[in-house]
């Protein structure tokens, strides 16, 4: 039986069958932690076959992937056809959160109306604004916008469902209007919704635990219990170390298949297939092999230690350097005009193959940035 971390690296489609393009991905994972936008599009990137940055920006500036705050109080990529019922599940939750932060920014129900009003009409008719234009809005309303309060209004008018993500202008985001963006679709029932949410993580992100759905979903336990409950014979669960785990039900899927009951291709489990050599992944800030539990002990180091000075954020939640799913360091990205150095501080020593692993997702990355990649070695037994 192979280990969690194992297991983890097969069901992200960071090993075995790789997936042809990245709204595959974001398919696969349902959602995917995306306020660092390079970083997510890196996460999305090594899932793939062969896709490039290039290929990544191409399909979030065409709406084949959107952006928005979903799940937990943060950006994440999801699907058009994804996201108006992660929305309509998630939203209510992250407005009961966010509701102490809007009073001391003085929103209210009166503001919010007056800024979705302002929205609408400068976004009418397909247009893309960044953010200072609908700052701009704001203010022609008779609206502040000064301080925090023009990102927290933009946040409440994703969290209702009216503006979304729209094409990159340059360096700048841009917004557009939810329902020029997305095509409508019929919305789901609460449990209809858990049972989704709860079959595509555990498929995605298993071996996992209740705790880590709950976490990475921005649910309740007791929510977390019942998508598990809907999600029924389709899910798995297996007691490790004195854990229970779920995952997917590769033996129900089969027989699913068999019985011409349709296994939407997002859903079904990679099938194994791994050579015997070191896997190694260069993982950039909030990457979902990491952010997706809230349990991360699996993913440590086989020894155990950790030197939170060498993480950017003192935590494995920045960039990382994983081998065979498991912590070995950290690394930081200096790009240039026409190449990019990453330093690799480790924290412990490597043998050659992890080293030459290492080196293979370094021409990865290379590979995705259409850029020469130099690693430069830090810390110890970096030889």
């Amino acid at each position: 039986m192979m280990d969690i971390a194992t297991r983890r690296l097969q069901s992200q489609h960071l090993a075995g069958n790789p997936l042809d393009a990245a709204d595959e991905v974001v398919g696969w994972l349902g959602a995917v932690q995306a306020q660092d936008y390079p970083a997510a599009a890196w996460a999305l990137g090594q899932r793939t076959r062969d896709a490039t940055a290039a290929d990544v920006h191409r399909l979030f500036d065409a709406g084949a992937i959107v952006r928005t705050h979903v799940l937990r109080p943060t950006w994440h990529f999801a699907l058009p056809a994804d996201i108006r019922w992660l929305l309509a599940l998630t939203a209510p939750r992250l407005r009961t959160a966010l509701g102490g932060r809007w009073r001391d920014l003085g929103i209210d129900h009166g503001v919010m109306g007056r800024a979705e009003a302002a929205f609408s009409a400068a976004l009418a008719g397909g247009r893309q604004l960044t953010r200072a234009e609908l700052g701009g809005a704001l203010h022609a309303s008779g609206i502040a916008p000064d301080g925090q309060r023009l990102p927290h209004l933009i946040l409440a008018a994703e969290l209702d469902a009216l503006v979304v993500s729209g094409p990159r202008r340059g360096r700048d985001f841009t917004y557009m209007l939810m329902d020029d963006r997305v095509p409508a679709a019929a919305p789901l029932g609460p449990e209809e919704a858990l049972r989704r949410l709860a079959e595509g993580y555990f498929r995605s992100r298993g071996p996992a635990q209740l705790q880590d759905f709950a976490w990475w979903a921005g649910t309740t336990l007791a929510g977390a219990r019942r998508g598990v409950a809907a999600a029924g014979e389709s899910l798995a669960s297996e007691v490790i170390d004195g854990k229970p785990y779920w995952f997917a039900d590769i033996a129900a899927d089969t027989a699913a298949a068999a019985s011409s009951v349709t296994v939407p291709a997002v859903l079904a489990p990679p099938r194994p297939r791994m050579s015997g050599a070191p896997i190694a992944h260069l993982l950039a800030n909030f990457d979902e092999l990491t952010v997706a539990y809230r349990d991360r002990s699996d993913a440590g180091h086989p020894d155990g230690r950790f030197d939170p000075r060498l993480f950017g954020f003192g935590s494995i939640l920045s960039n990382v350097l994983v081998i065979g799913g498991k912590v070995r360091g950290a690394w930081r990205r200096a790009a240039g005009p026409k190449s990019v150095r990453v330093q690799v501080r480790l924290l412990g020593p490597l043998r050659p193959a992890e080293k030459a692993a290492v080196d293979r997702a370094a021409d990865r990355m290379s590979g995705f940035l259409e850029l020469p990649v130099e690693l430069e070695w830090e810390g110890q037994g970096a030889g």
